[in-house]
């Protein structure tokens, strides 16, 4: 007997109280699911939920009422209460109270559907762990939800919220709460009450205050003007989104693990020593799209900073301590008023500006040096010249070096610089964009040290396994090629972050081998010919920005599409056969 039936006061009339003609569920779904315990009805097309629905575990199956004899597997008798229920992408415009009949749910997946409200009955579904409700209509959350003691997952993303219950900081294992694009001015004070809250997610509403107690927290594009002193007691916290909002300071952060800080566009216009000295392990800094004209000498305490990027702003000088930063990698100052780099801080740049048939080639492009002439950042560029190749005096020029970045891009190269090998031990970023090549040559994958590779409008088809061999490669763009399948060798470089491949004619991906990328975050597979994308495609959990639009498949269909990477991957998962 299932162990639910006899938890509280069940009202045997329950689920015959309409008259309606109710949508009808094949019964071999349902026989399946008292065995499972599992039942999808993502995508049919749903009004309602049909009654048999709610009473699958009260009601007697129909073979227990014909005289025949049953098999093994047959055994109605030892059937399995309900414990996931899939309702994604239907038409469902309400959730009856005879959800109660279901109390052994943890999984109740209701996204992308047109819910107004919820029923109080939701808060007597103890055993839940996961509630899905984003892309509906909600506009309050009921008071019930917050009694959900087992509840480790709320998205409630793409609704119409406009605040929350007080009661919210009751959900005590709580780990995970999506409340992006809704309509929320405020939040409740108990949000910081939730101390396993790992993941949270508030961008685009209309925040003027935060939480605390987080790892992730993702406030952009909300109308912050400053940072409340409770973010001081964050000190889990790792990563920090404050894009797109009012701040005119740089937050100061005490937190000890912050590791990567995005505060750009908003309308900052100095650093502080107080508010760097914060940032004591800080290793990416993004301060693009503000107005800040200075650095202070002080940058120097950001010693973890690997990357610093300050792309438009008003900065007409650079400090030489910047080059006193041991780890800086990469540092992005393009649409800065720049009025040059005093002479004594240059060094290559000077040598081959002397050639002025090569006028557009800079060697340490705004690189510093101190006065002992030690190098941080060298910057190869040779682009736009429509060259055949690389004349050798340039590479002379720079040998010795540590060059970190190239950028060959805009030339008519149809095969890579064998010569790169020379920047082997330092190169960073290769920027092959806008060329002719039509292979990938196996000796590029002797640059051990590859972080980020362009190799955008070429004519590349398939690149060589040996490439497996690049350990450190986070990003590759590939858009604009010839490529008709997913690179295989792609499916083994596990340290990929970002894969661009739009615009080629890929017709197939491999959702297994694509899981083993664990840190992939971005990939794009716009306008491809992708007849279908595999639901095992929503497992990669890792993805937060998934690119689909432009290919040929039937599912997901263009709404979903439209509502972004979140939406894909539930809908994905929903289609998974259980």
């Amino acid at each position: 007997m299932s162990r639910f039936k006899r938890a509280g006061k069940v009202d045997s009339q329950v689920g015959f109280r309409t008259e309606k003609t109710e949508a009808t569920v094949p019964y071999g779904l349902l026989k399946a699911a008292r065995k499972s315990g599992q039942l999808n009805l993502s995508g049919r097309g749903l009004t309602e939920v049909p009654q048999k629905v709610y009473r699958l575990n009260t009601d007697t199956p129909e073979e227990a009422q014909q005289n025949v004899s049953f098999g093994e597997s047959d055994r109605w008798w030892e059937q399995t209460d309900l414990t996931k229920l899939l309702l994604s992408s239907n038409q469902l415009t309400q959730l009856s109270d005879d959800i109660r009949l279901l109390p052994g749910l943890t999984t109740l997946d209701l996204h992308d559907n047109q819910l107004t409200s919820l029923p109080s009955a939701l808060g007597e579904l103890q055993e839940l762990q996961q509630l899905r409700l984003s892309h509906n209509q909600l506009r309050s959350l009921p008071v019930e939800v917050c009694t959900l003691k087992n509840l480790c997952s709320l998205t409630l993303q793409q609704n119409l919220l406009e605040s929350l219950p007080e009661e919210l900081g009751q959900l005590e294992n709580l780990t995970e709460l999506d409340l992006s694009n809704n309509h929320l001015n405020d939040l409740p004070s108990s949000l910081g009450c939730l101390i396993c809250l790992q993941k949270l997610n508030l961008c685009n509403n209309k925040l003027s205050s935060m939480p605390s107690n987080v790892k992730l927290l993702d406030c952009s594009n909300n109308q912050l003007t400053d940072i409340p002193a409770s973010l001081s007691e964050m000190l889990a916290m790792e990563q920090l989104y404050l894009r797109h909002n009012k701040l005119c300071l740089l937050p100061k952060l005490p937190a000890p693990v912050l590791k990567e800080l995005y505060v750009g566009n908003n309308q900052i216009e100095q650093l502080e020593m107080e508010q760097l000295a914060c940032l004591t392990a800080i290793s990416l800094l993004e301060l693009r799209d503000n107005k800040i004209k200075t650095l202070p000498e002080e940058i120097t305490l950001l010693s973890t900073l690997t990357r610093l990027d300050l792309t438009n702003n008003d900065i007409t000088t650079l400090p030489a301590s910047l080059s006193l930063l041991p780890n800086l990698k990469v540092l992005l100052l393009e649409g800065n008023p720049l009025r040059g780099i005093r002479r004594d801080l240059l060094t290559v740049g000077d040598t081959l500006r002397t050639n002025t048939q090569f006028e557009k080639l800079v060697v340490v492009n705004y690189t510093l040096v101190t006065q002992r002439v030690r190098v941080t950042l060298y910057v190869f560029v040779f682009s736009e010249k429509q060259a055949l190749n690389i004349p050798d005096e340039l590479f002379d020029a720079a040998a010795d070096q540590p060059i970190t970045t190239v950028n060959f891009s805009k030339n008519q190269l149809t095969t890579i610089p064998p010569r790169l090998l020379d920047f082997q031990s330092s190169v960073l970023d290769i920027n092959l964009g806008f060329n002719k090549l039509t292979c990938c040559s196996p000796e590029i994958c002797n640059l051990l040290q590859l972080k980020h590779i362009d190799l955008r409008n070429n004519q590349l088809s398939d690149l060589p396994p040996e490439m497996k061999s690049l350990n450190k490669l986070c990003s590759i763009i590939l858009n604009y090629n010839r490529f008709k399948s997913f690179p295989e060798v792609l499916y083994q470089m596990v340290s990929l972050e970002t894969v661009l491949l739009g615009n080629n004619q890929v017709g197939v991906v491999d959702p297994c081998h694509l899981m083993r990328l664990a840190h992939l975050s971005t990939l794009d597979l716009s306008n491809n010919d992708l007849m279908n994308i595999p639901p095992e495609l929503g497992l990669c959990i890792s993805l937060r920005c998934l690119s689909l639009e432009g290919n040929p498949f039937r599912t997901p269909r263009a709404a979903i599409v439209a509502k972004g990477t979140d939406a894909v991957l539930e809908y994905l998962r929903s289609r998974i056969p259980t």
